[in-house]
């Protein structure tokens, strides 16, 4: 046993904590490579970029559905790979891809997309690393046929995996990939509640620390109330000592195609990122809209996330009780109702998507009742126009307007349209074109 076997781990919690104190914003890439050398050329790249960054290790498609014999067969006859293979790799090859850049000041998360992630679990651990995301319903429904409940049984197992790493200097991470269901067109009440739901699902399971995430949508005023909310509910609802942030992703729905415009949206989720106190935000690049971007893309994104984060100024003072908004008040009730139905949230969970207190809007997934549906209202905010049996109300309006297939279509490039039409400003209320409703500069795209 060497001494980086016994060192202790890096702490991404307490990294992001102790980076949101002095005032900076944490952003993150998506990257992931199959080869060990190109991987590590990337998060070398990243953690050298100017900004104050985080590490990814992006696992490949193979290994997130658990085709390992397919993963094994790519790597020994050199077939590229859309992510990093982990399970397939040996810990000492994942050890020396990290050697030198994972510590305490450029800790390593691992991203993969998995209902059944034990094997991810076991392989990321084994290679020293503590960080890593998914969760037992935002990991199953969008992405699969895998049993809700069978995915709830998997992730109880890998949460216990994951919290048994524990060691002083050493807090195990997990975030929720609940705020991203779908990526688009599902209100924001839902994706709260849901992100929420899976943290406490990981400090029942013995996690104590975590983060809530929730996706850039439609409407930057209601993007910012969703925040806030999260970041309320979330100190209301976890148990004490459970470490959590909140982190943001750059709009996850159709991308814009242009440049200029993929660039105004990514500076714009920065500045929503900063304004609403999320800790951690996570990057898309201008190249989203056509292929998987290159390491020189993703530095560039992160630099100017970076960028327009620090134009953007110290953030608005933390949630407090007084005046509950809409989408606090909806993933409330969720929250209570789902938590009502059992004091063991692995059991809970399934009875409410049984029940249709939970129905994820467009998911076409068995165990997903499939009656709810969203709708961009007239002023840009998502909105419900079908709400099943979830406890919450509809949008009376939507009747006037019934979802068509060309509608569907419309919705979805909804943003798109905005952020790469030339003479349309982003939000005409602020009149710098930023569509942040804030009139500040905006920053310029660094050169890398």
């Amino acid at each position: 046993m060497t001494a980086a076997d016994t060192a202790p781990a890096p702490s991404f919690g307490a990294f992001v904590a102790a980076s949101a104190a002095a005032g900076r914003l944490v952003v993150q890439p998506r990257m992931g490579f199959g080869d060990p050398g190109r991987m590590r050329a990337g998060l070398a790249r990243t953690r050298a970029a100017t900004a104050h960054t985080v590490g990814t290790l992006t696992v490949d498609s193979y290994t997130r559905v658990g085709d390992l014999a397919a993963a094994r067969a790519a790597v020994a006859e050199d077939v590229p790979l859309n992510g990093y293979p982990i399970a397939t790799h040996a810990p000492d090859t994942t050890r020396a891809l990290l050697e030198g850049l994972h510590d305490d000041a450029f800790p390593v998360q691992v991203r993969h997309g998995s209902a059944r992630p034990g094997t991810i679990i076991e392989a990321l651990t084994a290679a020293g690393l503590t960080a890593t995301e998914g969760g037992p319903v935002s990991y199953c429904l969008p992405y699969g046929r895998t049993p809700l409940r069978e995915s709830v049984e998997a992730w109880a197992r890998a949460c216990e995996l994951l919290a048994g790493t524990a060691r002083p200097g050493t807090t195990p991470h997990l975030e929720s990939f609940g705020g991203c269901l779908l990526g688009q067109l599902c209100p924001p009440g839902l994706l709260v509640a849901t992100s929420v739901l899976e943290c406490l699902f990981f400090a029942q399971y013995g996690l104590r620390s975590v983060s809530l995430s929730y996706a850039q949508q439609t409407d930057p005023g209601q993007d910012e109330e969703a925040v806030r909310a999260l970041r309320r509910l979330a100190a209301e609802f976890l148990p004490a000592g459970v470490e959590h942030h909140v982190v943001l992703y750059t709009y996850m729905g159709v991308f814009p195609r242009t440049e200029r415009g993929a660039t105004r949206l990514l500076e714009a989720s920065a500045r929503l990122a900063v304004r609403s106190g999320a800790g951690r935000l996570i990057v898309k690049t201008a190249a989203e809209a056509h292929r998987i971007p290159t390491v020189e893309e993703n530095v560039r994104a992160l630099e100017t996330a970076a960028a327009a984060a620090a134009l953007a100024g110290p953030p608005e003072p933390a949630p407090t009780a007084d005046g509950n908004g809409e989408v606090y008040e909806e993933a409330r009730t969720l929250i209570e109702t789902v938590l009502g139905l059992h004091p063991d949230i692995s059991r809970a969970l399934p009875a409410a998507f049984a029940r249709g207190l939970l129905d994820v809007p467009f998911c076409l997934h068995p165990d997903n009742p499939g009656r709810s549906r969203g709708f961009i209202d007239p002023a840009g905010r998502l909105r419900w126009a079908r709400t099943g049996a979830m406890p919450i109300t509809a949008d009376p309006a939507a009747d006037a307007t019934p979802l068509t297939a060309d509608g569907l279509l419309t919705a979805l490039h909804h943003v798109a349209g905005r952020y790469d039409d030339p003479w349309r400003p982003d939000d005409e209320e602020d009149g710098d074109g930023d569509g942040d409703g804030c009139d500040r500069p905006r920053a310029a795209p660094l050169t890398v």
